[in-house]
C-alpha cells in the first residue's frame, strides 16, 4: 500500500543516518528491501482483481482479508483505462496473475515518487520474491541443517537459535513446504553479508521488536555475532492545533504521508520528523508545521541562514570585501562581546556533536544543535551591528557569521533540508 507517515519518519530518520555516517568517514548504501512475496502479495492481487471487475459493472464477492484502501480502487480504476477492460472474461487464474502483476509495479512505481519527492533516494531496491525465485531461501535451510543449526520437528524444519540467545526455535519451513518470513530474512542478510558489507542496520517499526533477538540469534549462528543492527522507529501523532488529525479530508481515510508533505513541505516534515529520538512517538502538529513564524522550529534555523546571506548581500552592496580568508589574530581578538563568545563556542561544538550524533545513532540530537546555534546567532545579530565603519570589527564580525553560515548550511544538508538565501 501507499507509505503512512510512519514510514515517512522512518525514511527521514535512514537518510539522516547515511548522510550522519557519511560525514564521519563511513562508506554507506542505502537499501529498501522489498515485501513483495506470499500471501501479502496474493491478497492484494485478489483486491484489485474485484475493484476491476466491479468497475467492469459484475458482482464479486470481495475477498474477506483484502485491502480496503481508496489506492485499490485508484489502482483498479487505472488498470481498467490502460487495457480497456481486456482481461474482465480472461480466464480468473490468467486475469489475477497478471493484474497482480501490473498493480504491483504501479504501487511500486508510486512509492518511489513518494520517496523521490521526499528527497530520499537508495542505492538498491532488493525484492523479496527475486531471492526466493533464486533458490536462495530453500538453500540456506538446506545449509543450515547441513550445518547442524537446522532440524526436523512435526513435519516442519526448525532453526536452534535458542541455542544463540533467542527465547525459543523458529520455523525456517512449514509443514506445507512453504518457508517462513524468518527464512527469507536470514537468506536476504547473508546475502548482504556475501556482498562485502560489514555492518548492517536495519530500521523496523517498534511493532516488529520481538524480531530483533531471533535475527540476531540466526545471524551468530551463522559466525556474524554483532554485525546486525536494528533501529525500531515509533510512530507519529498527527495534530492540528493540539487536536488529533485521524482522518484526511479528501479520502476519509488516515492521512497518507504525501498527503501530508504535500500540506507541510518536504523541508519542514523531515526536520519535524528528526525533532524527537526515534525511539519515542513523535507528535506532529501540521499547524505549526504551516507557520511562517519563530515558532517554528524549521523557520527558525532556515531564517538564521537567510539572514546571513542577508548581510553577505548588503556588505557586498557596499563594496565591502568578503575574503575567504581566516583573518589574523589581532583582527579576530575584537570578538570580545558576550553574544559574540556564545556564538563562537556553539560553532566549535559542531564537529564533536557530528561524530557522537553518529556513533550514537541521534540525529535528532543534530536538530536541537541547529536551533540553538540559531539562537546565538539571533542573539548575536539583534545586539551587534555586523557591518560598519569600524573595518576591521566588521571582517572579524564577517568572519564569525560566514562560519555560522557554513555550519548551518551542513547541518541542514545532513539533516536532508535546504538552506534559502532569502525568506
Amino acid at each position: 500500500g501507499p507509505l503512512h507517515v510512519g514510514h515517512g519518519r522512518w525514511a527521514a530518520l535512514g537518510d539522516a543516518l547515511c548522510n550522519l555516517l557519511e560525514a564521519v568517514g563511513y562508506d554507506v548504501d542505502r537499501e529498501f528491501y522489498l515485501n513483495d512475496y506470499g500471501t501479502q502479495m496474493e491478497v492484494f492481487a485478489a483486491s484489485v482483481e474485484a475493484r476491476y471487475l466491479e468497475l467492469a459493472g459484475r458482482e464479486v464477492e470481495f475477498p474477506a482479508e483484502g485491502y480496503h484502501g481508496s489506492y485499490v480502487r485508484d489502482i483498479a480504476r487505472v488498470l481498467m483505462e490502460e487495457d480497456g477492460g481486456k482481461l474482465v472474461d480472461a480466464p480468473p487464474e490468467e486475469r489475477r496473475s497478471e493484474l497482480g502483476e501490473r498493480a504491483y509495479r504501479l504501487m511500486l512505481e508510486r512509492i518511489r515518487e513518494s520517496l523521490d519527492n521526499f528527497g530520499v533516494r537508495f542505492d538498491n531496491w532488493f525484492s523479496e520474491r527475486e531471492l526466493h525465485a533464486s533458490g536462495a531461501v530453500l538453500e540456506e535451510i538446506r545449509k543450515l541443517r547441513e550445518e547442524g543449526l537446522a532440524y526436523e520437528k512435526d513435519g516442519a524444519v526448525w532453526m536452534a537459535t535458542s541455542r544463540f540467545g533467542d527465547d525459543k526455535d523458529r520455523v525456517l519451513l512449514r509443514s506445507n513446504g512453504a518457508p517462513t518470513y524468518f527464512a527469507a530474512d536470514i537468506a536476504y542478510h547473508l546475502n548482504k553479508l556475501s556482498r562485502g558489507y560489514q555492518h548492517l542496520i536495519n530500521i523496523w517499526g517498534a511493532d516488529h521488536h520481538g524480531y530483533v533477538r531471533r535475527m540476531q540469534a540466526a545471524l551468530e549462528a551463522k559466525g556474524h555475532a554483532g554485525v546486525l543492527e536494528v533501529i525500531l522507529g515509533q510512530l507519529v501523532n498527527l495534530k492540528r492545533g493540539g487536536e488529533p488529525v485521524r482522518m484526511s479530508k479528501r479520502t476519509g481515510e488516515m492521512v497518507t504521508f504525501d498527503e501530508l508533505v504535500e500540506e507541510v513541505g518536504r523541508d519542514v516534515a523531515r526536520y519535524l520528523f528528526l525533532t524527537r529520538s526515534q525511539d519515542t512517538a513523535l507528535d506532529f502538529d501540521i499547524q505549526l508545521a504551516v507557520q511562517e513564524s519563530m515558532e517554528n522550529p524549521v523557520y527558525y534555523v532556515q531564517y538564521a541562514h537567510a539572514r546571513i546571506c542577508s548581510i553577505l548581500r548588503y556588505g557586498l552592496g557596499r563594496g565591502v570585501e568578503l575574503s575567504e580568508e581566516v583573518p589574523d589574530l589581532q583582527t579576530l581578538r575584537r570578538l570580545g562581546e558576550e553574544e559574540e563568545m556564545g556564538l563562537a563556542l556553539k560553532i566549535f561544538e559542531f564537529e564533536e556533536l557530528i561524530r557522537d550524533a553518529a556513533l550514537d545513532r541521534a540525529p535528532h540530537r543534530l536538530t536541537r544543535y541547529l536551533e540553538e546555534l540559531a539562537a546565538a546567532f539571533h542573539l548575536f545579530y539583534n545586539r551587534h551591528r555586523v557591518i560598519s565603519d569600524d573595518a576591521e570589527l566588521t571582517a572579524a564580525r564577517l568572519f564569525l557569521v560566514r562560519c555560522t553560515l557554513q555550519v548551518l548550511r551542513n547541518g541542514l544538508a545532513v539533516l536532508g533540508v535546504t538552506a534559502p538565501e532569502s525568506m
